[in-house]
């Protein structure tokens, strides 16, 4: 009726010297292969060199060593009629009523499987004759995404719109392999000797995923830096792979439903470069400098500032180079006693409630006490 396991978890040069002929994982594999034919044990070890037409067919008492890392697929006529997921020696017995279809492991791939088993699972008896295919659960490398032009979205921390050219790549991991077969991969790939590679420049399914990525982008743009748990910083995406990831698989999820329809999700990111728009560049320039300038530094570099600006008044104008810093220096610690009579100034210097004001803004910036303040203001008034 199946598959029935003969040893589970990692297998040994014991179960090795016990099984001389079975199917296994060909060797040499590049990382980002997801879907690949079985191959017999010790022959077609390459990749693309499975020449046999039916070498991952196989019958009754045939064994396969399922690797830590891949999922175990078998078809009859173009529908699955088995999967195993746990690392382990099986052996597909069509007449065994201790035999069974699916060994899902667990974790998330479990709980999916299940579910897409129920949906799409072998109506009738399996036939003697089952192909044997192998599906990648880890993680995907090299996937990349880049922009030609300029995407745009809408920036809560900047309160404006920003845009940017960006390149980065993504990992990849299938989740649901039931789904990703059924609903993803083309049938030209349910073949002896053809390879499913995400980065393959002639693979038109992967060419899809990326055009939908870069689809993505902006709404993934979007979600991180409106996230308020992520500071609102577009800046820090470059230092976070994962929480970028989650926002772009999200953006995916809802306008392409990855997960939901075709068992793949994106696991990290990595950001290579983002290049600002000049409009974007200088608000983000405006943005660091008022972050340099603020809390104790800025009142620091302030009074700095103002006192700067005091001692230069006083050495290149004398008393009236101090024409208009006599009401600061007066409520600045007893400089005011080195005013001079000076000639009137200009009508808004004279106005009593232009200084209470002026006063009033250098008591907030902790530039005067509160009784200088009070003094200031008793003058202003004529108290």
């Amino acid at each position: 009726m199946g598959l029935f396991q003969a040893v589970a978890g990692s297998v040994g040069g014991v179960l090795a010297d016990q099984w001389k002929d079975f199917y296994t994982v060909p060797e040499g594999l590049p990382a980002t292969v997801a879907l690949f034919a079985a191959v017999p044990h010790g022959s077609n070890a390459g990749r693309g060199s499975n020449t046999k037409g039916s070498s991952n067919i196989i019958t009754n008492g045939s064994k396969i060593v399922v690797p830590e890392g891949y999922g175990l697929l078998l078809f009859q006529d173009g529908k699955i009629t088995g999967f195993a997921a746990e690392p382990g020696g099986y052996e597909w017995r069509s007449d065994d009523l201790n035999s069974k279809s699916i060994f899902s492991g667990d974790g998330i791939v479990d709980s999916l499987v299940k579910q897409s088993w129920e949906r799409f699972k072998f109506g009738g008896q399996p036939g003697s004759q089952q192909a044997a295919f192998f599906v990648s659960l880890k993680e995907l490398p090299d996937n990349r995404f880049g922009t030609q032009s300029e995407i745009y979205w809408d920036d809560a921390f900047l309160n404006t719109q920003v845009g940017a050219v960006t390149r980065g790549s993504y990992t990849l991991k299938i989740v649901d392999p039931i789904l990703f077969v059924k609903n993803f991969v083309p049938a030209a790939y349910l073949q002896p000797g053809q390879v499913f590679d995400f980065t393959d420049i002639d693979n038109a399914a992967a060419s899809q995923l990326f055009n939908e990525v870069v689809g993505s982008l902006a709404p993934a743009f979007s979600l991180y830096s409106n996230d308020a748990d992520k500071g609102h910083r577009i800046t820090k995406l470059q230092q976070d792979s994962i929480g970028f990831a989650k926002s772009l698989s999200d953006a995916v999820e809802n306008a392409y439903q990855w997960k939901s329809d075709r068992g793949l999700v994106i696991v990290k990111t990595a950001i290579v470069s983002i290049e600002y728009d000049p409009n974007t560049r200088e608000l983000l320039k405006t943005v660091q400098r008022a972050d340099a300038l603020s809390g104790a530094r800025g009142n620091a570099n302030l009074q700095a500032s103002v006192a700067a600006g005091m001692q230069s008044a006083g050495e290149n104008g004398g008393a009236a180079g101090m024409v208009g810093l006599g009401m600061a220096s007066g409520m600045m610690g007893g400089i005011g006693a080195l005013q001079q009579p000076v000639a009137p100034a200009a009508p808004a210097a004279d106005d009593p409630l232009a200084k209470l004001k002026k006063a009033k803004e250098m008591l907030d910036l902790g530039l005067i006490t509160q009784a200088d303040y009070d003094a200031a203001k008793a003058k202003a008034l004529g108290l």
